[in-house]
C-alpha cells in the first residue's frame, strides 16, 4: 500500500466537473493498493496517518496528528501509484492490485480512519476524477508499507 499523504488548508474532488468531497484544514491522501496488500498493509498505515505528528504546535514545531487538530481527510483512490515506470516509456500497473479487491483495502482503511474519530470525505472508486490541494507548507510524506 502506497499514501502520498499531503497536509492542506484544503482539498477537494469533482468527478464530472460535481464536487463529491471536500474538506478544510487536514490531510488529503493519494491512496494505491498493491497486489498482495491486506489487512498487515491497512492497519499499519491508517495508523500512520492517523497519528503522524505534522501539523504544528504553539512552537510551530510538528507536534500534533490529525486527530489532535481535529482535521479531517480527503482520501482519494490512485491505482497509478502502484505503477511502474523504470521500463520502456509507458508505464506498467502489473504491481496495482485487481479493482474489486483494491476497492475492499481502500474501503477497509476509511473504515478504520473513521473508526478512529475522523471525519474522512473521499473519491469515487475507479472514476476519473479532478483532485484540487492546497497543500500547507508544502508538507508531503509518502508512507508505503
Amino acid at each position: 500500500m502506497i499514501v502520498v499523504l499531503q497536509r492542506v488548508s484544503e482539498a477537494s474532488v469533482k468527478v464530472k466537473g460535481k464536487t463529491v468531497g471536500e474538506i478544510g484544514a487536514g490531510l488529503c491522501l493519494l491512496i494505491g493498493v498493491e497486489k498482495g496488500d491486506g489487512e498487515e498493509q491497512v492497519r499499519f498505515v491508517s495508523g500512520k496517518v492517523a497519528e503522524l505528528r505534522i501539523f504544528p504546535d504553539e512552537k510551530g514545531r510538528m507536534n500534533r496528528s490529525v486527530i489532535d487538530t481535529g482535521g479531517a481527510v480527503l482520501a482519494v483512490s490512485q491505482f497509478t501509484l502502484a505503477g511502474s515506470v523504470n521500463k520502456g516509456r509507458r508505464p506498467g500497473f502489473d504491481g496495482a492490485e485487481e479493482p474489486e479487491r483494491a476497492r475492499k483495502m481502500f474501503d477497509r482503511f476509511v473504515h478504520l480512519l473513521r473508526e478512529r474519530g475522523l471525519e474522512v470525505k473521499t473519491g469515487v472508486f475507479g472514476a476519473l476524477m479532478e483532485v484540487g490541494i492546497l497543500n500547507d507548507g508544502p508538507v508531503t510524506f509518502i508512507i508505503q508499507k
